[in-house]
């Protein structure tokens, strides 16, 4: 198990990067991304595959919330969705080479990888194949997560030098629809930390006092956080988690 870069736990890490859509940075996009490293905050982003295999930043399945067009994101090719303007702003879908060229190991990177089979079941690996080709050669601190435990078992085989983690949730039924409530059930209680080698869990912060996630804490795991969207939301959450990923607010730099 490769252990997670210190700057994980000490950096608070913009969710989405530092994206407001008023100053014309959407999420995931090349401003936002600049902007947090502008700001000395480490990145969270998510990567879609584009049709012919090329790891897209983009955190929907669809483009319709996001972009100027609509249709899934993986109907598309990468020069296609370079080609879409992000709402909010004046530039195109970024792929994920770019985006490490952008980020250049000047910040943390968190890199989430979305739900291919869209049931949290076994049908991936395009896309983390794709992406390892990238991530391997990356210099700077640099961790990868998934939703789907699947993902991040294959990810131990692509990329074993790089850490890795599960994002995690209270999974609510009513919440996660269409996902089955027995596919919740099973995933609430994080089964599969020890199985795909994982060294840290991003949970979600509202379920921060799940008794799995204090006995996971307690076994060595570092706990991060998704979403905190506020300085007292921030303070609740650090009573648990190491760190944060945050929106809608700039969280304090530790001293």
């Amino acid at each position: 198990m490769t252990a997670l870069d210190p700057r994980f736990l000490a950096t608070p890490i913009a969710h989405r990067a530092l994206h407001n859509v008023t100053d014309g940075r959407p999420e995931n996009s090349r401003a936002a991304i600049q902007a947090a490293i502008d700001a000395g905050y480490g990145i969270e982003i998510d990567l879609q595959l584009s049709s012919d295999g090329v790891p897209m930043v983009f955190h929907d399945y669809r483009l319709n919330r996001l972009a100027h067009s609509k249709g899934d994101v993986v109907d598309r090719t990468a020069k296609e969705l370079s080609a879409i303007t992000l709402k909010g702003g004046d530039e195109g879908i970024p792929n994920l080479a770019e985006v490490l060229a952008l980020v250049a190991a000047q910040v943390p990177l968190l890199i989430e990888f979305k739900d291919q089979d869209r049931g949290m079941g076994p049908a991936i690996g395009p896309l983390e194949e794709g992406a390892s080709r990238l991530l391997n050669s990356y210099q700077g601190p640099l961790a990868l997560m998934s939703f789907n435990p699947h993902s991040v078992a294959r990810l131990a085989q692509l990329c074993p030098e790089i850490p890795r983690g599960l994002v995690t949730s209270a999974y609510d039924p009513d919440v996660w629809s269409p996902l089955p409530a027995t596919t919740c059930d099973q995933l609430r209680d994080i089964p599969d930390y020890d199985r795909v080698g994982a060294c840290f869990i991003s949970h979600e912060a509202e379920d921060l006092q799940r008794p799995r996630v204090a006995d996971l804490k307690a076994q060595g795991a570092h706990i991060l956080c998704w979403t905190v969207t506020s300085a007292a939301m921030e303070a609740e959450a650090r009573k648990i988690a190491e760190n944060i990923t945050f929106e809608q607010y700039l969280a304090a730099h530790p001293a």
